[in-house]
């Protein structure tokens, strides 16, 4: 990637009401996978399956935040960060899943919370970040329509429970992502490999987006509530009818099947007809009970896909092909960089006129750092996170519908079925000692900030 020669601009630029801040994942940083009466997670059960995780890691106790919140919470306040968004670990409050509420789980969020408010950094909660718990996921997880029961008996604890400070939430961490994963490929938790799995729990999961969002506007009614999805731009890999039309297929798949449901707008059945096939789990109230007038829609984008027809693909006949294939800039993921493709889907998502506000909720990379003694050099992301910023602003310029940015991740966590090996922080963080050091970007990003007044 080219390094950046001229002076990036400041957060100043964008307004003084656009909202700056980090993101993380309970599962993904908290460790203390069985302490204080936390119940097991299905990510702890896929984690102890053997071959599913790269280098078979887990995240027992990555970073450790469980015990260390604070030590992280005064690092973000001197890096200038105000807003912070984190999830609530379902197995943590609701160890069995429903009605035992773990007072000590709901005392650490408490404490989390009460922190940041101390340090003036505004919490932002995320209510579903994939952690859902094992027990749950014995009785059928997200294909079991009494998800909708479970879930809705967990967004009222917390509600209660933090809805006095917390004022900005988030329904459901991308869908697409934990249901398609999870429920179809199988290369995330439960390892799931059924259309027949992924079907019921993309419906349920709709159903579930906008019932929590009604339970918060309840009983928070103060509350700015959102949800967020995961989107990629796609694009043909040949410019032919076939990929032009699976194009926009997998476009209807990734990117719209979550949204316009919200939106009283149904399943996008016309361009992805195997949509159709959630008609035997659709009850008869339940496309009007999919809408919900959310305050604002959180996108999460990395990087734009290629795709093309292939007839050996079952069910969607569609491939992407990856980015190391395309001769192109990747990241560790083997992600694209390619920083207008935040700007198309600002785009895409502001033809919703129903959207009243976006904010990207999750953009960044992960690159391999060089370390020499206390200095991270991470130029690649450093260069990634002016590329893509640059591509908000002329959204924003250009009158588009975006009012905020949170950065992919504060710290290096665990990704997933990644492990440790891909590292997105802008703290970088010792896996063996847990020491955090703030790298080169994470410098930059201070510095950012302490001009957006």
């Amino acid at each position: 990637m080219k390094e950046q020669k001229e002076p990036f601009l400041n957060a100043s630029d964008f307004g003084k009401d656009f909202t700056w801040g980090v993101s993380t994942a309970a599962y993904q940083i908290e460790g203390g996978h069985d302490a204080d009466g936390k119940g097991r997670s299905i990510w702890d059960e896929f984690t102890a399956t053997p071959k599913m995780i790269l280098n078979g890691d887990n995240a027992n106790v990555s970073c450790d935040f469980y015990h260390r919140y604070k030590e992280d919470i005064l690092l973000m306040k001197s890096m200038n960060i105000d807003n912070y968004r984190f999830s609530i670990s379902w197995p943590r409050i609701l160890p069995n899943g429903t009605e035992s509420i773990n007072e000590a789980g709901i005392q650490f969020y408490n404490d989390v919370i009460n922190f940041c408010l101390e340090q003036k950094i505004t919490p932002w909660v995320t209510l579903y970040h994939w952690d859902l718990p094992q027990i749950l996921e014995e009785k059928g997880g997200w294909t079991n329509r009494d998800i909708i029961e479970w879930f809705s008996e967990f967004t009222q604890v917390c509600a209660n429970a933090f809805g006095d400070r917390v004022k900005n939430w988030m329904v459901l961490n991308e869908p697409m992502v934990f249901t398609g994963a999870g429920y179809f490929l199988g290369v995330h938790a439960p390892g799931k490999k059924r259309l027949k799995s992924f079907l019921p729990a993309a419906h349920h999961a709709v159903l579930c987006q906008a019932k929590g969002a009604r339970i918060l506007r309840t009983l928070v009614p103060d509350a700015q509530i959102g949800t967020t999805f995961s989107c990629s731009q796609i694009t043909p890999y040949r410019q032919n009818k076939r990929d032009r039309k699976t194009a926009i297929m997998v476009d209807a798949l990734l990117n719209r099947l979550f949204i316009e449901p919200a939106l009283g707008l149904g399943y996008p059945t016309n361009e992805a007809p195997i949509l159709k096939k959630l008609k035997p789990y659709i009850q008869p109230t339940d496309m009007e009970d999919c809408k919900f007038d959310f305050d604002f829609i959180g996108i999460q984008n990395y990087t734009r896909e290629k795709v093309k027809y292939s007839v050996l693909v079952p069910y969607i006949r569609a491939k992407i092909v990856k980015a190391s294939k395309r001769n192109v800039a990747t990241t560790l993921m083997d992600w694209e960089v390619y920083p207008p493709s935040i700007y198309n889907m600002i785009k895409k998502f502001s033809e919703y006129h129903e959207i009243k506000k976006i904010i990207i909720t999750e953009n960044g990379a992960a690159f391999k750092d060089t370390i020499e003694g206390e200095i991270i050099t991470d130029t690649n992301r450093l260069n990634f996170l002016q590329g893509y910023l640059g591509e908000v602003l002329k959204a924003k310029q250009d009158g588009l519908n975006i009012h905020g940015y949170f950065v992919w991740t504060f710290t290096d966590n665990f990704e997933w079925a990644e492990g440790y090996f891909p590292r997105f922080g802008l703290v970088h963080i010792n896996f063996k000692t847990l020491k955090r050091t703030i790298k080169e970007s994470g410098k930059w990003f201070s510095q950012f900030l302490s001009n957006k007044n």
